[in-house]
């Protein structure tokens, strides 16, 4: 009989451990270009690959150059964005990209929700002497950074359901002022200090 409890009981631990799904930390995650031309860039985030269950990863891109915005797309399971653009080679591109899955816990406990954030630059190769090729690169090699942490999404209040609870303002994850957007998370401020984290993909 003890030996049956005994099995039970490993069995159902196991069950129970195959049901948690996890990751490495943020700041195992850098981003990297897998291919580039003058007017294209195919960049690569490892957190898709380190982040299971995969069907469940959302990244949102943003590229911008000069204060404008060049591309923007939300991916679901998939590592790789390609955008084409018309930055010329002599200037730069402040790229975002921010992976979640409400699927995954990270080792410190907190569910999956990074962001990197780097700058594309072109970068001139001598391959032999006299002979150069040019690519766009990531300059900085920043590595993800726990949104959890930076946003206190731990400590946010939890929804109530109140009849005058009123919206004061609606943010993006770096705090900026936003009217309504869609494809990224979004946190609703309401004025009984509430907050609520919604995305609306499209």
């Amino acid at each position: 009989m003890r030996y049956l409890l005994t099995s039970l009981l490993c069995v159902f631990t196991i069950s129970l451990t195959a049901q948690v799904q996890s990751t490495v930390d943020c700041d195992i995650m850098s981003l990297s270009v897998s291919a580039s031309d003058t007017g294209y860039v195919h960049l690569y985030h490892p957190g898709h690959y380190l982040t299971h269950p995969q069907s469940e990863n959302y990244i949102a891109w943003e590229v911008t150059s000069q204060g404008n915005l060049i591309a923007q797309d939300t991916l679901v399971d998939d590592a790789f964005y390609l955008f084409s653009h018309n930055v010329p080679i002599t200037g730069v591109m402040f790229v975002t990209a921010h992976l979640w899955n409400d699927s995954a816990v990270m080792p410190n406990g907190n569910l999956v929700n990074c962001l990197i954030e780097d700058i594309l630059y072109w970068e001139v190769t001598e391959i032999i002497p006299g002979s150069f090729i040019g690519n766009w690169n990531i300059e900085l090699g920043n590595v993800g950074v726990d949104q959890n942490g930076v946003l206190g999404i731990d400590d946010l209040t939890p929804n109530i359901i109140m009849e005058n609870k009123e919206l004061i303002k609606i943010v993006d994850i770096s705090g900026r002022e936003v009217d309504h957007t869609t494809n990224q998370i979004l946190f609703h401020i309401y004025d009984d200090g509430s907050v609520e984290k919604k995305v609306v993909i499209e």
